[in-house]
């Protein structure tokens, strides 16, 4: 963790195998967002199974001061499916900022809302990435 303060809450993605091309997608599309974490499982690791020793035990990608964890399942242990029904909320500090946010994520994935105006919201939008994570960029 690169002098960022340990967080109390934080987002933790899992994976079947698709966690380092989800930390590059992000750490490609998001503004300011990059690896900070890539530890692999190995050979040799208790968990690892036939062909997991490049995926992902532990990984982090910095955004917004803040990490999101990575880890892949083994094979034997499949990751469940995202769903919109959980979200990541990003707190936009301008318009530049929201609109990079929503076109890095809606490239190739699917937007569900907006970018619209909501209320006091001058823009929001729910957009489910190309790996089925939601985020919900807001600029208020």
């Amino acid at each position: 963790m690169e002098n960022m303060e340990k967080s109390k809450l934080a987002i933790f993605l899992t994976f079947s195998g698709q966690a380092e091309e989800a930390m590059q997608f992000y750490a490609s599309r998001l503004p300011d967002a990059k690896i900070t974490t890539l530890v692999r499982y190995g050979k040799n690791h208790p968990f690892a199974g036939d062909g997991d020793e490049n995926k992902i035990l532990h990984g982090a990608v910095s955004f917004m001061g803040q990490e999101i964890m990575f880890l892949d399942m083994d094979a034997a242990h499949p990751a469940p499916n995202f769903s919109w029904a959980s979200s990541i909320y990003v707190n936009c500090q301008s318009e530049e900022e929201f609109d990079a946010v929503f076109a890095g994520l809606a490239k190739s994935g699917t937007v569900m809302m907006g970018p619209e105006s909501v209320g006091h919201i001058r823009k929001c939008a729910w957009v489910t990435d190309k790996f089925g994570v939601t985020w919900q960029p807001v600029w208020e």
